[in-house]
């Protein structure tokens, strides 16, 4: 899995609009470190505001954390992700203390034509309760420019601020603290307290951060990670109000199975489809302060529970044929023969490979866009010491062969190119299988 080539018209377009594209699967984006995903539709497109790890220096951070700054993504279409760079920095904050490193999980929110970006973060004044405390950011467009304010709000002392507006204009705050969640309303300026802080009750009793409140069809879904058992999974509560009570509901996503200790989350509907958002570690599977957003699609019962989401590799989001398609980002792989390493593991953000090498070994990937199926030829990057055949099918295993290409034998990285027995079209599924017992490996397909 390597960084896809754009199109001049596209990187010209984003370069005038000062937007870097970086399409994905998940992870969302390779060449940063993010985390703590704070989804948002605005203007027709979805906005992600994640925090941004970066490898800590001797003497920076907080237990392997270091945060110095945000960026803000965003995407129409949940598969080209445009980086539109720094909105907020340590160094440009007043009340910041820029030697802690401590720029932590975000959120933004629209109102009355402004942009509200929350953030939390150490504070110059260690009076402060543990140093932390959350400011505003205010702009005229969800990428900004951003201008803080000189001061952190008042009363709000912790970390992971969560806005939300109900359908009556009231607008609410949701933070984390001391192992609690806390809530108040806002006043109409964004800026400040319009109630006491009280803290959520009814919810299990272990450590919880990072609260996310939404509403659908009238039930307020108050959600945050928990650690049950050795890691966070993300759990939620469900109520009338947006300040309770929450009577807990179940477990949204379940622990780490790799023992990334953090989840972080949001939850957002976009054009009929309900997403998380949440990270993992990826990019860094040895250190998990270095983490990386991801998203999958999530769905509801009848009775307005929400099923337990499964991380996917593949994500959400149609691929075009033309690109490079990441076929390590897998829907599903075959139980024996099939595997996936790095290709460079000195250089994570390099992307993945696929490797079969077992007799009908496969992967499929979901969700390739033919348009009206015009396609003469196919390529693939591959290395085989040995050269090997693999196949390409459409729909099912045994389903239409579009093309067999033979792999050369070279341990080094080549381009193979086959012309196709049939062309599809529409969009379809992909089976990828070995058809001897020599192993290939694979860093992507594209059709021509």
């Amino acid at each position: 899995m390597r960084k896809h080539a754009y199109r001049l018209s596209a990187f010209a377009f984003c370069l005038l609009s000062g937007a870097i594209p970086v399409p994905a699967q998940n992870p969302l984006i390779l060449d940063q470190f993010t985390a703590d995903p704070s989804a948002r539709v605005f203007e027709g497109k979805v906005y992600v505001y994640p925090s941004h790890d970066i490898p800590c220096g001797p003497g920076q951070g907080f237990i392997g954390f270091c945060m110095a700054d945000y960026h803000v993504f965003s995407s129409e279409n949940l598969t080209d992700w445009a980086d539109h760079g720094v909105i907020v920095s340590q160094n440009k904050v007043d009340w910041v203390d820029s030697t802690r490193y401590g720029m932590w999980a975000p959120d933004c929110i629209y109102k009355d034509g402004k942009y509200y970006f929350y953030f939390p973060s150490p504070s110059r004044d260690r009076s402060l309760r543990k140093g932390m405390a959350i400011g505003v950011a205010v702009a005229d467009k969800p990428y900004g420019p951003f201008k803080p304010e000189s001061a952190p709000m008042d009363g709000v002392y912790g970390i992971d601020p969560n806005p939300f507006i109900d359908r009556d204009g009231q607008a609410y705050l949701y933070w984390a603290a001391a192992q609690q969640l806390f809530m108040a309303k806002l006043k109409d300026n964004m800026k400040e307290l319009a109630s006491e802080p009280r803290a959520v009750k009814d919810l299990p009793p272990k450590f919880k951060e990072g609260p996310y409140l939404f509403e659908r069809n009238g039930i307020y879904y108050f959600t945050f990670p928990y650690v049950a058992d050795k890691t966070e999974q993300l759990a939620y509560a469900t109520g009338d109000n947006p300040m309770g009570p929450f009577k807990y509901a179940g477990v949204i996503m379940d622990e780490s199975p790799v023992g990334c200790w953090t989840n972080h989350h949001s939850i957002i509907e976009y054009k009929g489809q309900w997403y998380l958002f949440y990270h993992h570690n990826d990019l860094s599977p040895r250190f998990d302060k270095n983490r990386s957003i991801r998203l999958d699609s999530l769905f509801f019962n009848g009775d307005g529970t929400i099923r337990k989401v499964i991380p996917t590799l593949r994500g959400v989001g149609v691929t075009p044929a033309d690109r490079q398609i990441q076929i390590d980002r897998y829907s599903a792989v075959s139980e024996k023969g099939a595997s996936i390493a790095f290709l460079d593991t000195l250089h994570r953000q390099e992307g993945w490979k696929t490797i079969l090498e077992a007799k009908g070994s496969w992967t499929r990937y979901n969700s390739v866009d033919f348009g009206k199926g015009t396609w003469k030829s196919v390529e693939a990057r591959t290395s085989s010491e040995t050269g090997g055949i693999v196949e390409i099918r459409v729909d099912r295993m045994d389903g239409p062969l579009v093309a067999r290409i033979k792999a050369d034998k070279n341990a080094e990285w080549s381009v193979i190119k086959s012309g196709l027995k049939k062309a599809p079209s529409g969009i379809r599924h992909l089976f990828i299988s070995l058809k001897d017992a020599e192993k290939v490996e694979i860093d992507w397909i594209r059709f021509k």
